[in-house]
């Protein structure tokens, strides 16, 4: 029957499209495509495994040949989940435990070159499994349960959803390796499990990729906002300090200097903070912010900028603090005789505690939603401080009596239980 034939055609096909799919992926990172190519190259080898073990096992004895391509067998199954272990763990110390159980089943499936302890081939053919029989299995079991914590543990940032696809691949493995228990000693041409196999670097690439998109998608979300808070703030202001600097070289060309330093110092940090979309020291923001109140103190001589920071050991989105002042000068106290902008920084029990307040003219915090950009960035500056480190902002304002920006960022765990050790 061709049946055999179609069964190896169909996988090796299957196996050679998901290669080219994975060579060509342009979200997987380098050391996964490696990987993961690695894994349909043991599969391929897997799937002709058994096609030849199936050859032998029919055909005239041949005990040392059928040794040897069931031992390979033995060993490429779980060397496949231990594929998947090195794509999914982020540090090495699970991938060499995987590495110390591979060598196991290796040397133990050796020996049924000299003893059967493992199994061996009997001179009419015959597949008799030893005391060690099961190695493969119980090796192969081990991985998958740590393949599982694995996935769950690292990979939870995303939808519970998300963990069905890695859960139904770990099923449908231990449910083709029951079907091949279950057969006996049956010789097939393809077994269950060298199916499942090949069906599972499909499935899993599928979740991989999903993964690995929504990380790029992530990135460029982060960095799209970026320049919006960018877009945002340079026009006005950089023209304005440009004509300030231009008046003080007529009228005080010193402070002329230092202002231009300044200036230089703010487009700066702005460029480094355009290069880091993840989340940055809360000195570097305030320095940021210092940098910006100083060239707006030197253009309004009647705003103040009164600092007060009892706490500045956490991490935060960049271009957070230096939009909420910015708002709270340009928005706020510009109409101000004596206007003032307060910063304060604070530790509240398990979060870092932000607050911007001002004596500035305030606003209707209902209508925040159809201000149409007059108040820039707080809309950004809130997803941001949600999406990335968990935090929180709130407004609390009222027309003719100043508003108070407060910015919540929780305390990492570590940290938290530094702080309650006495």
């Amino acid at each position: 029957m061709g049946t055999p034939a179609v069964q190896i055609a169909f996988l090796l096909a299957m196996l050679t499209g998901l290669a080219f799919t994975v060579f060509n992926d342009p979200y997987i990172r380098r050391v996964h495509r490696r990987a993961l190519l690695a894994v349909v190259v043991l599969c391929a080898a897997l799937v002709l495994q058994n096609q030849v073990e199936s050859l032998l096992a029919a055909g005239a004895p041949r005990v040392t040949a059928r040794t040897l391509a069931a031992i390979l067998g033995y060993c490429l199954r779980p060397a496949v989940i231990a594929l998947f272990i090195s794509i999914v763990s982020p540090g090495g110390g699970r991938r060499l435990w995987a590495l110390v159980l591979l060598g196991i089943n290796a040397l133990v499936h050796l020996t049924a070159l000299f003893s059967g302890l493992c199994f061996s081939i009997s001179p009419d053919n015959h597949f008799i499994r030893g005391p060690l029989g099961y190695t493969c299995l119980a090796v192969s079991l081990a991985l998958l349960l740590q393949l599982l914590f694995i996935t769950i543990r690292y990979r939870r940032r995303g939808p519970v959803r998300e963990l069905a696809l890695p859960v139904l691949i770990v099923g449908m493995i231990l449910a083709a390796t029951w079907l091949d228990l279950s057969a006996g000693e049956t010789d097939f041409p393809i077994s269950c499990l060298t199916a499942a196999m090949a069906l599972s670097c499909v499935f899993y690439y599928i979740w991989l990729h999903g993964q690995f998109v929504r990380e790029h998608e992530e990135d460029l979300r982060d960095r799209q906002q970026v320049r919006i808070m960018m877009s945002q703030i340079q026009p006005h202001f950089l023209y304005n300090t440009l004509s300030t600097i231009q008046v003080l070289c007529h009228t005080d060309p010193e402070k002329a200097a230092d202002v231009t330093g300044q200036f230089s110092e703010y487009l700066r940090q702005n460029l480094d903070s355009l290069s880091r979309p993840g989340l940055i020291p809360f000195w570097k923001e305030l320095e940021h912010t210092r940098t910006y109140a100083a060239i707006e103190e030197t253009r309004f001589p009647h705003i103040r900028v009164r600092w007060d920071i009892g706490d500045g050991d956490f991490s935060l989105p960049p271009l957070t603090l230096q939009p909420m002042v910015e708002n709270a000068i340009r928005h706020g106290v510009r109409i101000r005789e004596d206007g003032l902008v307060e910063v304060s920084t604070r530790r509240e029990g398990a979060f870092h505690r932000l607050e911007i307040r001002d004596n500035g003219q305030g606003f209707d915090v209902g209508s925040l939603e159809t201000l149409d950009g007059s108040h820039i960035g707080i809309r950004s500056v809130r997803e941001r401080v949600e999406r990335m480190c968990g935090g929180s902002l709130d407004i609390r304002s009222s027309p003719g009596e100043g508003t108070t920006v407060t910015i919540r960022i929780p305390a990492p765990p570590a940290a938290r239980e530094g702080r309650e050790t006495p």
